[in-house]
């Protein structure tokens, strides 16, 4: 069986962080494993309090999982400082972890701040070791620093970033620009043909109140895809069927955005 690890925060009311990462691995076919950066006390209406765990022990829980159980590919979402930013760099380079996505996350669905500004110039330091990053619309505006208002916008700022970075970015449409478009920009060009100019992945947006976790549960079913060894874009498109399927079983629960189904299949013929 193929073999996933994220590395992120705790989401106590199970619809984010590791735990939308670990059923997402499972509804995807591979073999889930854990670091955690933080607990969060949280639930749909928003985070109420943070722990971040020492650099010290996330190091440990890293290297205990991969000199054991090798990943085929390794999510990370929530990092909220520098110190912890700088532990995965070095065990990314230190045990040579392939295929990376760099969820970038940095304000919750409920618009609490989950890193600090520090942590942010630090985690640019995990992009050229990516071979994805993926922020959404908010997140994209501060890595490039200006506004993205319009699908020209995102494209432009998925070259960007490329550039800059040397890796591919995917950004992602759904916070207003478009109906949930994501463009997915390439860091070497050239060896995508027609497609040189980068790809765009549509879908309808569907009017489903419950979001809390997308941006989790996405990249993390891409980091599953790329684990059992479909090319990038396939996994991106496979990613995102699953992330719409979620969406559309309609799960409904908690007072806020409530979290996403992503045990779908199991209650399709119930």
């Amino acid at each position: 069986m193929k073999t996933a690890l994220t590395i992120a925060g705790s989401d106590s009311s199970g619809g984010a962080g590791i735990q939308a990462d670990i059923k997402t691995f499972a509804c995807n076919g591979v073999y889930g494993m854990s670091a955690i950066t933080a607990l969060t006390a949280q639930n749909t209406e928003g985070v109420s309090a943070v722990s971040e765990v020492s650099a010290d022990f996330l190091e440990k829980q890293i290297e205990a999982t991969v000199s054991d159980i090798f990943p085929d590919a390794v999510k990370v979402g929530m990092v909220s400082s520098a110190q912890l930013i700088d532990v995965i760099e070095k065990s990314i380079r230190r045990f040579g972890l392939k295929n990376l996505v760099v969820d970038p996350v940095m304000v919750s669905t409920s618009g609490s701040k989950l890193i600090t500004d520090g942590g942010i110039c630090a985690l640019e330091k995990l992009f050229p070791l990516a071979s994805l990053v993926t922020p959404n619309i908010p997140e994209a505006e501060i890595l490039c620093g200006k506004k993205i208002d319009s699908a020209q916008d995102m494209e432009e700022a998925g070259k960007f970033l490329s550039e800059k970075f040397g890796t591919n970015f995917l950004i992602k449409g759904g916070h207003a620009v478009n109906d949930a478009n994501d463009f997915l920009s390439f860091a070497e060009s050239a060896q995508f043909g027609e497609n040189a100019g980068g790809l765009w992945f549509s879908s309808k947006k569907i009017k489903n109140p419950n979001t809390h976790g997308t941006g989790c549960t996405l990249s993390s079913a891409i980091a599953a895809n790329l684990a059992k060894g479909f090319a990038l874009a396939e996994s991106v498109q496979n990613a995102k069927r699953y992330l719409t399927d979620c969406l559309n079983a309609m799960l409904d629960l908690g007072k806020g955005s409530g979290p996403l189904m992503h045990n779908f299949k199991f209650f399709e013929n119930i």
